[in-house]
């Protein structure tokens, strides 16, 4: 439930905009896009909802900005994993595969979220435009980690077989991200990384430990 009692706040024009892409993420999560109206996500922002127009020209535009800022902080979050001192590219692949399937990434919020925003994907343009975007980017990155793993073992692919196999791949960690995002206290601990690990590995033909 929204609450009213939310007192409006003098903030500077960035801090709004971002408290409006907050305030309609976090009105999703807890209730489904019904749920974020203009009122509400003004209430939740504390602003007045005749201020949603000065940051977005439509509620769409801030519901695509919301579902950009989603996909993008998953996406960081995934990669940020690799960010530390890893002694491969191997172990580099086999530590994205855990970070995919695994919190903070695989998580309910998430979940919740993601479902929210992808029942309009197929109907309007912007948001499957903003998908498609989002969707290339972690797998071009997981394109790059494949074929860096590959000369790594002495097996370079060209581009044609590396895209099969990030498509492939990125299709596993959809399914275990879908299944530990869903049911989060029904896999033994290290599960779904140990089968993201193994099938990927499997779909590769190398053998992937961190």
């Amino acid at each position: 439930m929204v609450d009213s009692r939310k007192s409006f706040k003098r903030e500077s024009p960035d801090q709004r905009q971002d408290a409006l892409i907050e305030a309609t993420l976090s009105l999703i999560a807890s209730g489904g896009p019904e749920v974020a109206t203009v009122r509400n996500i003004a209430m939740e922002a504390g602003v007045t909802p005749g201020l949603i127009r000065h940051y977005f020209l439509t509620k769409e535009d801030l519901i695509g900005a919301a579902y950009e800022r989603h996909m993008t902080t998953m996406r960081y979050a995934t990669y940020a994993t690799l960010e530390r001192d890893l002694p491969s590219a191997v172990a580099r692949l086999a530590t994205l595969v855990t970070a995919s399937v695994t919190p903070p990434v695989a998580d309910p919020r998430a979940l919740a979220l993601w479902a929210g925003f992808i029942q309009s994907v197929q109907r309007d343009t912007a948001m499957r435009a903003i998908h498609e975007k989002t969707y290339f980017q972690f797998r071009d990155q997981l394109q790059v980690l494949i074929g860096e793993a590959f000369i790594e073992v002495g097996q370079p692919k060209n581009k044609a077989d590396l895209r099969r196999f990030a498509i492939a791949c990125n299709a596993v960690l959809d399914g275990l991200w879908l299944e530990g995002s869903a049911l989060p206290n029904s896999f033994k601990a290290g599960e779904l990384s140990a089968i993201g690990i193994s099938s990927v590995g499997a779909i590769l033909g190398l053998k992937l430990e961190v």
